[in-house]
């Protein structure tokens, strides 16, 4: 019925559903993510900013390299 795409996507999906309320709810930090080089936090009175730009990029490229070897190896 589902075919490989399909199923690796549902998974992915509860895999995600089941790891995101622990990474709210909990003190969980990946070592200084957020407080990087170049992750840009402006303050002002009433206005607030923030953009992490170095760990998007990091998080995209552990994202790929997943994705690589998960095709690599299970397809």
């Amino acid at each position: 019925m589902f075919t490989t795409k399909g199923k690796s996507l549902i998974f992915i999906g509860c895999l995600t559903i089941i790891i995101e309320p622990l990474i709210q709810f909990t003190s969980f930090s990946l070592n200084g993510s957020g407080k990087l080089p170049s992750d840009v936090h402006i303050q002002r009175p009433g206005f607030s900013f923030f953009m992490p730009i170095t760990s998007m990029i990091i998080v995209s490229i552990v994202s790929i390299g997943s994705l690589w070897i998960y095709r690599r190896f299970f397809n």
